[in-house]
């Protein structure tokens, strides 16, 4: 090889690359990188959109749960001597009636729009359900009892006056009362005097009827008292506390929130039928139809956040191909989804049962083991 020959090829080895191959070079990077890009966004979202439906189905799980613990506790302190004396009831929060007169049951669901609202009763204090009979018939404004009621009146104790069974209708209200004074028996003196004097919480408002309680009509320690409402406000399911006021969301992205019961055969002992709240004479529970009553059903269904792409040939989601629902079988309903493109997002269902211990053992009727069918 000649010295003019080895070095051309020495020139040609050092060169860098033509700015063909430059270009070239980064045409393909670019196409490399847009093609990651693309793959980690979508990537993303699905990491996204399952993410929330997982999140969703854990908070679902978590919400049913402490509803299942409040209804569950449903109407302790309303029953006395295995019987449900309050018809009607008169409560009130300062001036506020809370309930004047109207009917009332300890667990309650009615049909609002197209979902349910649930309202639980209760006393919080592990001492309700103690009671005693008046001596003297009562206006409401104090209490001769006959025997002892173990109150502390620095504690602001709730106290129910309730009905002779014969006087258990709708013309005669329960009435809710807050003791403010307590005098206890003496040897002069052997009756305990409870007075519900006008600074008490419960004993501030006028009602539209109320009847005198007769001798022997019993007085029953509630001690504190829960009234707990659960209901959709737009898709948030919230919990508020009638008494207080105050409210708290449960849950998110809910379109759907209903409420069955449980009920019994006329003299069953078991749970023969799921029943809508809004089917036959169950829209309204009272003295009528409460010892029939074993458990209740609580269903949700949650919409996916996000709105997921078109995957159709023309265009159209095909995400969900069937309006979500709730339930099963003959009791199976079809919830209706809040937005119109409802088949670009993904909805996931939810059910707990509740079995209502003071209701079944509160009522005479039932004094033996139930079985709740699943």
């Amino acid at each position: 090889m000649t010295s003019a020959e080895a070095s051309f090829r020495q020139r040609r080895a050092a060169r860098g690359l033509s700015i063909i191959e430059v270009m070239v070079g980064l045409i393909v990077g670019l196409l490399v990188s847009l093609t990651a890009t693309r793959s980690a966004q979508f990537f993303t979202a699905t990491q996204r959109q399952g993410v929330a439906v997982g999140g969703g189905s854990a908070n679902a799980a978590s919400a049913l749960a402490a509803i299942k613990d409040d209804v569950a506790i449903g109407g302790m302190g309303f029953f006395v001597d295995g019987r449900y004396r309050c018809a009607t009831l008169n409560m009130s929060v300062g001036n506020t009636l809370v309930s004047n007169g109207t009917a009332f049951a300890p667990m309650q669901a009615t049909r609002v729009g197209n979902n349910d609202v649930l309202d639980v009763i209760y006393a919080s204090n592990v001492a309700a359900g103690a009671w005693s009979e008046l001596n003297t018939e009562s206006d409401g404004s104090t209490a001769t009892l006959n025997s002892m009621l173990p109150l502390t009146v620095a504690q602001d104790p709730v106290v129910l006056l309730a009905r002779k069974v014969v006087d258990v209708t709708a013309a005669n209200p329960c009435l809710v009362r807050t003791a403010t004074a307590n005098v206890m028996p003496t040897a002069t003196a052997p009756r305990q005097l409870v007075t519900f004097g006008n600074a008490g919480t419960h004993n501030q408002g006028v009602f539209a009827s109320t009847p005198a309680f007769r001798e022997q009509s019993p007085v029953v320690l509630l001690g504190n008292l829960q009234w707990n409402r659960y209901a959709l406000n737009g898709t948030d399911l919230q919990l508020t506390r009638r008494l207080t006021g105050q409210t708290a969301t449960l849950l998110r992205n809910v379109i759907g929130f209903r409420v069955q019961y449980g009920v019994s055969n006329v003299g069953s002992p078991s749970l023969d039928d799921w029943v809508h709240v809004t089917e036959g004479s169950w829209n309204t529970i009272d003295n009528a139809n409460i010892d029939r009553v074993r458990a209740v059903r609580i269903g949700v269904v949650m919409r996916s956040p996000q709105r997921e792409k078109p995957e159709g040939s023309n265009g159209e989601c095909l995400t969900s191909t069937a309006k979500p629902r709730l339930f099963d079988g003959a009791d199976s309903v079809e919830i209706e989804p809040d937005v119109a493109d409802w088949q670009c997002y993904r909805y996931r269902s939810a059910i707990v049962i509740a079995p209502l211990r003071n209701l079944i053992s509160g009522t005479a009727t039932i004094n033996w083991p139930v079985t709740v069918l699943q």
